[in-house]
C-alpha cells in the first residue's frame, strides 16, 4: 500500500518539476527581453542627456564666447564684404597687430564696426600719404591684404602713439574706411572689442575662410 501511495506521490513531483522547468523557460526570454528594452533605454537617455548637454554649450559659447555677426559695407574689401557672415571669439582674446577684429563705437553708429589692428598700446603710427606707406615704430608695413595704398588722411596728423589699452584700426580698402583715422573713432578701447574674426561662414564660396594669423 505504502508503495502505491508513493508512487503517484513522485509523478506528481515530476510533473510539476517538468511544468516548473517549462515554466522557467519560457521566463528567461521574457527575463532577457526585458533586460534589453531597460538596456535601451539606458542607451537613449545617455543620447539624450549628451544632446542636451551639447546644445547647452553651444548656447552658452554663442552667448558669451562666440558670435555670428554680419559684415556691413565694404571697408574691408578685398578681405570681407558686405553682407560676409564671419565667427568672431573672445575666449582668451588679447589683440595682436594685424588682427581682423569686431568693436562698437556707439557714439559713431550703432552697428558693430569689422576692421583691422594696426598697432596696440605703446606703438607709434605714422603714414605717408604721398607714398601710400604706413609705418608702426618706423618700420614700413608689409600689406598685402590692402585694396589700395593708405591716401586718404581723413583726421589723421601723425605720428599717433596708442594708448595702453587700445588699439589702432584701419579698414582693407583703406580710401574707403572711416577708421582711427577718423577723430570720432580714434584709437579703439580694447573693452570695447567684441573678438576677433575667425572665419567666413557666407556666403558659401568664402565659406571657412580662415583669418587667425
Amino acid at each position: 500500500m505504502k508503495q502505491k501511495k508513493n508512487g503517484p506521490v513522485r509523478a506528481d513531483e515530476e510533473r510539476i518539476g517538468a511544468e516548473a522547468a517549462i515554466d522557467g523557460a519560457a521566463v528567461r526570454p521574457d527575463k532577457r527581453k526585458n533586460e534589453q528594452k531597460e538596456s535601451l533605454r539606458g542607451e537613449i537617455y545617455d543620447w539624450i542627456q549628451c544632446i542636451v548637454a551639447a546644445l547647452v554649450v553651444c548656447v552658452l559659447l554663442f552667448s558669451f564666447a562666440v558670435r555670428l555677426v554680419d559684415v556691413v559695407g565694404n571697408s574691408m574689401y578685398p578681405t570681407l564684404e558686405n553682407g560676409d557672415k564671419v565667427i568672431v571669439s573672445n575666449l582668451f582674446y588679447e589683440p595682436q597687430q594685424g588682427d581682423i577684429i569686431v568693436f562698437r563705437k556707439d557714439e559713431y553708429r550703432p552697428e558693430p564696426l569689422v576692421k583691422r589692428v594696426i598697432a596696440v598700446g605703446g606703438q607709434t603710427v605714422d603714414i605717408d600719404f604721398d607714398l601710400g606707406i604706413v609705418y608702426v615704430d618706423g618700420v614700413a608695413l608689409d600689406e598685402p591684404y590692402i585694396a589700395e595704398l593708405t591716401t586718404d588722411p581723413i583726421d589723421f596728423s601723425g605720428p599717433v602713439e596708442v594708448p595702453e589699452g587700445h588699439v589702432f584700426v584701419m579698414g582693407d580698402n583703406r580710401n574707403y574706411s572711416t577708421d582711427s583715422r577718423y577723430s570720432q573713432i580714434g584709437c579703439v578701447d580694447v573693452r570695447s572689442i567684441m573678438g576677433k574674426v575667425y572665419y567666413t561662414v557666407f556666403p558659401i564660396k568664402n565659406f571657412g575662410n580662415d583669418y587667425d594669423g
